[in-house]
């Protein structure tokens, strides 16, 4: 996975991670590795967004 991709790329891989894991014929090893690309995928868009709530904090305070 790329480090570049934005947020909304990284919200439609999680999106179709969990696609695959709804399906009925997934087996146990590819769930446990969608499941584990699901949560990388969860952690990176997280911080995505704690970093645009901190620059906006900052911005708002600068502006106050």
């Amino acid at each position: 996975m790329s480090q570049t991709q934005t947020f909304e790329k990284k919200l439609q891989l999680l999106t179709e991670v969990i696609q695959k894991m709804e399906q009925q014929d997934v087996g146990l090893e590819e769930s446990l590795k969608l499941y584990e690309q699901g949560v990388q995928l969860t952690r990176k868009c997280q911080k995505i967004i704690d970093d645009a709530e901190k620059k906006i904090e900052q911005l708002m305070e600068k502006n106050s």
